[in-house]
């Protein structure tokens, strides 16, 4: 982490990410895209999501997430900066020079050679089927779905650990506490992802959220009746409601969200801890 001396109010807490560990070079050009803003609106122009809007401007990296250049080694040439995740990403080339970006395991190091093979030696880094990786390991970038790509584990120092195998399903225990199962013939990269530290980072002041392309967000408190259910009243006054609403009247606090009917139910072994 890196920290700042208190030359204004908003210093003093700040902290951010240690960029030490980054190669100083440029993104690689043929694997960025230019992803139009839309600031929380629909086709329509509506706004559908709030607080979004702004932001610096950036370019999407092309991530690779299902590796599937099988028992082929390839060489791990940069670690970057990718300003639409929380982890730091890695560009690897292969023996016939192409080149893709990777998520980085944390620990990975400029000059490692990885490799995705369904039996790929126990290394960090390397991508192998569930039913190989022995229990106990911590995965992460989880298939679901068998080449369909990694969908679990890719924030930033997330991992799963790898319970039990048995029947076709491997059971993994996520970072939120759940346990679930995943197919065993699916793919997972060993380790946990890289920077670890990102949820100990302190925004420090208003304009860096800005920056990151959140707008403010308005207690419901300060609100009129008209616009929430927490609106009115002289001053600082008490919710009023006998459960927490959402700005439209919706229960929340405590309430399941989950569609009871969904097929993947019967996956989750366990569910989160509150």
């Amino acid at each position: 982490m890196r920290t700042y001396s208190p030359t204004t109010p908003s210093r003093r807490e700040m902290s951010s990410s240690s960029f030490k560990a980054l190669s100083r070079t440029r993104p690689e050009k043929s694997l960025l895209r230019r992803l139009k803003s839309h600031a929380g609106r629909n086709s329509a122009g509506r706004i559908t999501v709030r607080h979004q809007g702004g932001g610096v401007k950036r370019l999407y990296r092309i991530i690779d997430f299902k590796q599937n250049r099988l028992n082929e080694k390839a060489v791990v040439e940069t670690l970057e900066y990718d300003p639409y995740r929380t982890a730091w990403i890695a560009k690897i080339k292969y023996e016939d020079d192409e080149r893709r970006y990777i998520l980085a395991p944390h620990g990975l190091r400029v000059g490692s050679e990885i490799v995705a093979a369904p039996n790929a030696p126990l290394k960090v880094g390397n991508r192998l089927e569930l039913k190989n990786i022995p229990v106990g390991f911590q995965i992460y970038n989880i298939e679901l779905k068998p080449g369909r790509g990694g969908q679990l584990a890719r924030g930033a120092g997330s991992y799963a650990e790898v319970l039990a195998h048995g029947g076709g399903y491997t059971d993994l225990k996520l970072s939120s506490g759940e346990v679930r199962r995943a197919p065993s013939r699916g793919y997972a990269s060993l380790g946990q992802v890289s920077n670890p530290e990102h949820n100990l980072i302190t925004i420090g002041k208003a304009g860096r959220s800005r920056w990151l392309g959140i707008r403010p967000t308005v207690r419901g408190r300060a609100m009129n009746p008209v616009d929430h259910p927490y609106g009115g009243g002289e001053g600082k006054t008490q919710r009023g409601t006998r459960k927490p609403k959402t700005k439209w009247g919706k229960v929340t606090g405590g309430r399941k969200t989950r569609n009871r009917k969904k097929w993947s139910n019967v996956l989750i072994i366990k569910r989160r801890t509150k």
